[in-house]
Order: structure tokens, then C-alpha cells, then sequence
């Protein structure tokens, strides 16, 4: 199944807006079986999960380790079999800066089948994780 520049968009926004609300049956039904995220070395949260339910793991390690106040996206664009959301993610410590990144998405016979993190500075994680952790 081809997906079109705008299926990919509409995608990427539904899966937003079903993890944001915790909605995981939704979430798993867009992921293919064989799904996996993602996150770099150094990174609190570093690792790959892999499965129809990583998102939700990966989300509640995450909110667990961070004290996330919002993630604002700025746009997402798409071509070929992926699709990248530019995103701004705040902490609830006004001191932590905030953290940029992308999320390349990569899609395979109409679902997600990859999703990796790209942040620009990820100190930013880091020092969220410390003021949670050390303060």
C-alpha cells in the first residue's frame, strides 16, 4: 500500500493525538508487528523497543524519568516511505531548557514500522533527567 504525502501527515497526527490521550489499542493497530523505536546512546531512555506496545513503554519510561510539560510540533513533512515531525518538547522546570528534536517516521504497507529520535541538543534530556533525579 502506497501512502501519499498527505496519508503520512494525517498518520503521524492521529498516532500523536492517540498517545497523547493514551489511547495504546489505536497506537498498536498503526504500528506493524515487527515495530521498533529508537533512542541514542547517552540518553536517560536509551535503547530499542521493539513490539506493537513499544510506544507505551517507551511513553511511561519517559514520563517517568522526565518531567515533560508539553511537546509542541512545529510541522511534520513527508516523502517516500517516511515522514519527519518537528517538535519542541518543554519541562516542567522552567530552569531545564527546552528540548528540540525530529522524529523520522518510517512506514511500511500503510503502517509505521520505525520511529527514531533526532534531538539537537540532548543535554537538554539529560538535565531534565538530573533535576528529577539530583534535585
Amino acid at each position: 500500500m502506497t501512502m501519499t504525502h498527505e496519508d503520512m501527515i494525517r498518520f503521524v497526527d492521529d498516532l500523536y493525538a492517540a498517545t497523547g490521550t493514551g489511547d495504546w489499542d489505536k497506537a498498536a493497530a498503526m504500528l506493524t508487528h515487527d515495530f521498533f523505536v529508537t533512542e541514542a546512546d547517552g540518553l536517560p531512555m536509551a535503547g530499542v523497543y521493539r513490539g506493537k506496545y513499544a510506544l507505551r513503554d517507551l511513553f511511561i519510561k519517559v514520563m517517568g524519568m522526565l518531567d515533560v510539560a508539553g511537546l509542541d510540533r512545529t510541522q511534520t513533512t513527508a516523502g517516500g516511505d517516511y515522514a519527519v515531525a518537528i517538535l519542541t518538547m518543554r519541562f516542567a522546570d522552567p530552569s531545564v531548557p527546552p528540548a528540540q528534536l525530529c522524529e523520522l517516521f518510517r512506514f511500511r504497507d500503510g503502517k509505521c514500522c520505525e520511529i527514531k529520535p533526532y534531538y539537537f541538543d540532548p543535554q537538554a534530556i539529560v538535565a531534565a533527567y538530573e533535576v528529577k533525579f539530583a534535585g
